[in-house]
């Protein structure tokens, strides 16, 4: 038994301005990431490389806030967060505010494995990431027409605003019976200078144990980390003995709306359940378990 959920972000875009043929695009690039990390599992392996493999992914598709596709910041730069998780031994990497590194996630990947530490950030987490061998790009890799955009348009409101908000996330089941989640982004258009949102801390953003379920969120970040969003799914599945679907709802329809936050996310289970949540228009989003069901979905009532 095995499952792959995973989120192209939430929120970020306006469902007016998906065409026809943009659908399209979009729902090619799920199925890629989809592919990616599927292929691992239904080989036997394991769900914390198929999360890295699908993220890893979406990073590299210019589509997507996080990685190649980050947002410019106030003072019109990139820095990106990324977080992993392991459901079966309870470790995590993050890394907050890091630059020109190609892939956060990788990096995130390489503090779980190879330190003893959580979280880096800033220029401690790249200094990491050079000694450890990753790959960085110059500022051009980054650079995207939209994105600069998003950044003018922010700054005529003159406030930070949704325009450039998202994320990308994967959780998985392997067959081995393990959980792991996976969330990377690069925050949101026109961001504060050094803002750290959800998806690299633990339990707001990014959270796996075996006991119940992996999850990763996307929306509006400081509302999922003032609910401890990730965690709160796993603590209602755990100690309050709902199920799945219930308590992805009660975070995101109950606690996260009803504060004012946007947003959504996906989840999978110990026994291969996946629910994917949103509470916005639109959340790029897919999932596949062993036996093929699944595919991708874009708008929220679809």
């Amino acid at each position: 038994m095995f499952t792959l959920a995973i989120h192209g972000g939430s929120c970020w875009i306006d469902p007016a301005d998906l065409t026809p043929d943009l659908e399209k695009v979009y729902h090619s690039a799920l199925n890629e990431a989809m592919d990616a990390g599927y292929a691992l599992l239904a080989a036997g392996g394991t769900a914390l490389d198929a999360v890295e493999k699908s993220v890893t992914t979406l990073e590299d598709n210019p589509l997507f806030n996080a990685g190649r596709g980050s947002a410019f910041n106030y003072h019109q730069f990139h820095e990106m967060d990324a977080a992993i998780m392991c459901g079966q031994t309870g470790q995590a990497g993050a890394v907050a505010g890091v630059r020109n590194v190609k892939n956060p996630v990788r990096l995130a990947r390489t503090v779980l494995d190879k330190t003893k530490n959580v979280l880096l950030t800033g220029e401690g987490a790249e200094t990491f990431a050079r000694e450890q061998g990753q790959r960085f790009e110059e500022d051009t890799y980054f650079y995207n027409e939209d994105r600069y955009r998003e950044l003018l348009i922010a700054k005529q409101r003159a406030k930070e605003c949704n325009t450039g908000k998202g994320t990308v996330g994967a959780v998985a089941l392997d067959k081995a019976g393990n959980l792991a989640a996976a969330t990377s982004t690069g925050g949101f258009a026109n961001k504060n200078y050094g803002r750290v949102g959800d998806s690299p801390i633990i339990g707001s953003g990014t959270y796996a144990n075996n006991q119940a379920c992996a999850v990763s969120c996307t929306g509006d970040g400081e509302y999922f980390m003032r609910a401890v969003a990730a965690y709160d799914v796993f603590c209602l599945i755990e100690y309050k003995g709902l199920s799945l679907r219930e308590a992805c709802q009660q975070v995101v329809h109950e606690k996260i709306r009803k504060a004012g936050g946007q947003g959504g996310l996906i989840a999978v289970d110990r026994f291969g359940n996946a629910e994917l949540v949103v509470n916005c228009d639109v959340m790029f989003r897919a999932w596949k378990n062993q036996h093929g069901a699944g595919g991708t979905t874009i708008f929220e009532n679809t």
